[in-house]
């Protein structure tokens, strides 16, 4: 694992997204295909604006997949991870195949279709984020370090729904769901690489504890420690602590 710091947001945003973009050039060199994990929340807004602006990556080459979504959530709600991911990245690039977690779809259903798309060839490149309670895609803690599973259905905990609310996703708490599709652990780490974007004073002790202290299922991020080609983007406030 790598952790890199930089002065601004903008910078970070910058240097993650053309890290980003030669990844997915060079698995498209080499395989003829890129296969990405895109990641959401406020975030990655900069970070997946500065990755649609790059010239010369051929997304029609590109398949994508979906971290995690609320349960109960339509696509046309303004908190739709699906409806992030299509207006931040799929439709301003053109990404043709994609798979995306349909929140009102039975769960079952959904992870059943997603986990047989998954698993069909390695993924080239995952981007992910880290919460504020240290939690990797929805796996708040503790995480299941463990399933083998593609996809699982999680309870949110209180500290990941006042993060939804703090960002404006939702008008109350009691608005914010309880559940929500996510990508597991063990999936996130069979990514060839992973770049992890996570800027803003309010992840520094995530950022902290999930990268400075122990790996353990209760700072989920931390299993980032383990992986051979991490990259930890950050900028100076979320990097303060360290």
């Amino acid at each position: 694992m790598t952790i890199k710091v930089f002065s601004s947001k903008a910078e970070m945003a910058e240097a993650a997204a053309n890290e980003a973009a030669s990844l997915i050039r060079d698995a498209i060199s080499q395989r003829g295909q890129a296969r990405i994990i895109a990641a959401t929340g406020a975030s990655q807004f900069d970070f997946l604006d500065a990755l649609t602006k790059i010239a010369a990556i051929d997304w029609d080459r590109v398949e994508m997949f979906h971290l995690d979504e609320y349960v109960g959530i339509s696509n046309q709600e303004p908190a739709s991870f699906c409806k992030y991911l299509r207006e931040r990245l799929i439709e301003k690039v053109g990404i043709k195949k994609y798979h995306l977690l349909d929140g009102t779809e039975d769960p079952s259903t959904v992870i059943a279709r997603v986990s047989a798309q998954i698993r069909k060839a390695p993924i080239d490149v995952a981007f992910v984020g880290v919460g504020e309670n240290g939690h990797l895609a929805f796996n708040d803690p503790p995480a299941d370090f463990d399933t083998d599973e593609a996809y699982i259905v999680v309870n949110l905990d209180e500290a990941c729904r006042k993060q939804q609310l703090g960002e404006g996703w939702f008008p109350t708490l009691a608005d914010v769901p309880r559940q929500a599709i996510s990508m597991t652990i063990r999936q996130i780490m069979k990514a060839e690489h992973i770049l992890c974007v996570a800027p803003d004073a309010r992840k520094a002790n995530a950022v902290k504890t999930c990268f400075q202290g122990e790996v353990t299922p209760m700072a989920p991020a931390s299993i980032l420690q383990r992986h051979p080609n991490a990259a930890i983007y950050l900028d100076k406030d979320s990097a303060a602590l360290l």
